[in-house]
Order: structure tokens, then C-alpha cells, then sequence
């Protein structure tokens, strides 16, 4: 097994288990461990995918860590940053 085959493996690993868990009702997409599991499964996974020069996942896992790091980072509105 190649080294990105591992990293892959993980970064799927962890995207899998927080949609089960979301799937299950037992961690709720709005959470911020949901969006932190989806920041690091897709980061991990288009590392792997950087790693095997396969672009078009390099895109998707690259948006999909974005947007879960926007999530990540949101404060929602009415409140105070503090």
C-alpha cells in the first residue's frame, strides 16, 4: 500500500464516520465537530489526492475543506464573538 492509499484511507475514514454519525442523528451537521471532521477529512483526502496528481479531486476535496472551514469559522448572527 502507497503512502497516499493511507492518507486517503483516513481522510475518507473520517468523512465516513461524521456522515454516519450525522446520518444516525448523533451529531448534528450544524455542529462544529461535524464541520471540523469535514475541514480535515476533505483536507486529508485532497492531500492524498495532490499526492497522486488527480485534479479534479483535488478541486472537490479542496471546496468541500473550504466550505467547512467557512462553517467552522461563522459566527452566527446576534451574537458576540467573545
Amino acid at each position: 500500500m502507497k503512502a497516499s492509499d493511507i492518507v486517503a484511507s483516513v481522510g475518507v475514514i473520517i468523512l465516513l464516520i461524521a456522515f454516519v454519525l450525522n446520518l444516525y442523528k448523533r451529531l448534528p451537521a450544524s455542529s462544529k465537530l461535524y464541520s471540523l471532521m469535514n475541514f480535515i477529512g476533505a483536507g486529508v483526502c485532497c492531500y492524498a489526492s495532490w499526492m497522486v496528481r488527480f485534479y479534479p479531486f483535488i478541486v472537490l476535496e479542496g471546496v468541500w475543506a473550504f466550505v467547512a472551514l467557512i462553517s467552522l469559522l461563522k459566527v452566527p448572527r446576534g451574537t458576540s464573538q467573545d
